[in-house]
């Protein structure tokens, strides 16, 4: 939600309803969603194929599948009959008028197909079709079957992963730079899809070995560490050329920008796990209410930060002043809208 908070007021318009940044500012936002980029999705994927393996072994694989399509599916198909034509509404007027050079018109429903995705949903998507893949994966492999250990996660072993996915990810964006789109889908960022596959099928193997438990205290310090300094010998590449770095398509900037985003991910994802381990490794109420809601929020959010976009569009201030304004309001009001929508007749057997 801060994410696309921050897209809102930043200079990539890349959201439902933005304002695009005119002060210095905008870029401390632009620097927030590269970092962010860098990693929080590919670790959604991680948890995501964390948690696969012991729900496949508990319900089988049609009772997998046909809980996947519930909640997956039903979120899915939610938002783009309902949620989505409350927050596109903005775009319609400039699709109207491209039309309309052509002497054709524009109803609704033409306008709906033309701008087609499914927004911010791309990873519920996404991860119903891994979810599809990984049952296929285990009815030609029943050796997969069995959970527990296989020892520690070795140091090597991590360094070997990164450098295999910077050279992946490399060689991916000279096909797939920046910008691209693809429109099976949806994603608005497929230039990231080698660290996506390869983070669900860590998180899966790391369930699979038990590595989440081996992973030391030590481990958590060294993995931020690494995302440090990988983050300060990166940060002049990126801000004396920052198209060259982001866009890929093979240049030396690409190749560095892959390799800070592999050792950043990595070392993050690590560290994160390490710390909520050791310091947050309990829910009480208001932990428990948050988590409970939290996939409705994901699937509201856009609602809301559409909705404050345009109630404070009249305020001029800094864009991160504008961001601060907007994440401070959304975040009681989006778990109050998720509230109200699980208290919906059967929503909360989905959500």
């Amino acid at each position: 939600m801060l994410h696309h908070s921050a897209v809102t007021y930043s200079h990539i318009p890349v959201w439902f309803y933005t304002e695009r940044a005119h002060d210095a500012s905008g870029w401390l936002l632009d620097g927030l969603i590269v970092l962010d980029q860098a990693f929080f999705m590919g670790f959604f994927f991680l948890i995501a194929g964390y948690f696969t393996p012991p729900s496949y072994e508990r319900k089988g694989p049609r009772s997998f599948i046909r809980d996947r399509w519930k909640r997956l599916g039903i979120p899915l198909l939610a938002f783009l009959l309902l949620v989505r034509p409350l927050v596109n509404f903005g775009s319609m007027g400039e699709v109207r008028e491209r039309f309309a050079e052509h002497g054709a018109g524009m109803p609704y429903w033409l306008f709906y197909l033309v701008t087609w995705d499914p927004g911010p949903m791309w990873f519920v998507e996404v991860l119903l079709a891994f979810s599809l893949v990984y049952v296929g994966v285990r009815r030609f492999r029943p050796e997969a079957r069995r959970l527990g250990g296989s020892g520690p996660l070795r140091g090597r072993s991590v360094v070997a992963f990164g450098a295999g996915l910077a050279v992946v990810t490399y060689g991916w964006r000279i096909v797939v730079p920046d910008g691209t789109y693809v429109p099976v889908l949806g994603l608005p960022s497929p230039n990231y899809l080698p660290q996506y596959v390869s983070f669900f099928v860590l998180g899966v193997l790391a369930r699979r070995r038990g590595w989440a438990p081996s992973l030391s205290r030590r481990a958590g310090r060294t993995g931020f560490a690494v995302a440090v300094a990988a983050t300060l010998a990166y940060a002049p590449v990126v801000i004396l050329s920052p198209s060259r770095a982001l866009e890929g398509r093979g240049t030396w900037q690409s190749l560095v920008t892959v390799a800070w985003e592999s050792a950043f991910a990595i070392g993050v994802v690590i560290g994160t796990a390490v710390l909520f381990r050791e310091r947050f490794n309990r829910r009480g109420k208001w932990g428990e209410f948050l988590s409970r809601h939290a996939f409705a929020v994901y699937l509201m959010h856009p609602v809301v930060l559409v909705g404050l976009g345009y109630g404070f569009r009249w305020l001029h201030a800094p864009a991160v002043v504008k961001f601060g304004v907007m994440g401070v309001l959304a975040l009681p009001v989006c778990w109050g809208v998720a509230w109200v929508v699980r208290r919906l007749p059967r929503a909360d057997g989905v959500l």
